[in-house]
């Protein structure tokens, strides 16, 4: 016979997807309300939305939009256009490489290149190879340590694009898997 003080079936469940989501939607309609559902704080809101899911699903850019009385249009520009924001699920790790224009006349496009061989992916494919994600971005405000590159969120400067082994050794630091292994 069962104790009579048991908790309820339902306090012993895990959330189901679809109650997870409703969560996550509570979380993302706070979020709207405390930055005033005010088109202006479009930037914070993507921010602390991206946090809940850890990227940007399209329904949630579309409430995003409804609910800060926005174009979806604009909404999904502005997701779009700043590479610290993830449209996809995100992978275990991500790099991004500075492909601005001293990062880009420093050796950023050899960069490149080489981790693109290094990971055996493409860079922008934002599915990457299932484990590492690969980006490009314009801009990582450190032009004057270029070439730059950001793993795993710390910042690498000064990357010996010319010096192979010291190149290697860098992104060996960085925990980025060499060929043939995972990380």
């Amino acid at each position: 016979m069962p104790p009579t003080n048991a908790a309820t079936p339902s306090a012993r469940r895990p959330a189901t997807p679809a109650t997870a989501e409703a969560i996550a939607q509570k979380r993302i309609n706070q979020v709207i309300r405390q930055n005033g559902a005010r088109a202006d704080a479009l930037i914070e809101v993507l921010h602390q939305v991206q946090e809940i899911h850890g990227y940007l699903p399209k329904d949630t850019l579309e409430q995003v939009a409804r609910q800060l009385r926005l174009p979806f249009s604009r909404v999904y520009g502005v997701a779009s256009f700043y590479h610290l924001f993830h449209l996809d699920p995100p992978t275990a790790h991500r790099c991004a490489i500075c492909l601005g224009t001293a990062c880009f006349v420093k050796g950023g496009a050899d960069l490149a290149t080489r981790i693109e061989e290094r990971l055996g992916l493409r860079i922008d494919d934002p599915a990457g190879n299932g484990e590492w994600a690969l980006q490009h971005v314009s801009c990582l405000g450190a032009c004057g340590q270029a070439p730059v590159l950001v793993v795993d969120g710390v910042l690498a400067t000064k990357v010996p694009v010319d010096q192979l082994e010291a190149l290697d050794l860098r992104l060996d630091e960085s925990g980025m898997p060499r060929p043939g292994r995972t990380s």
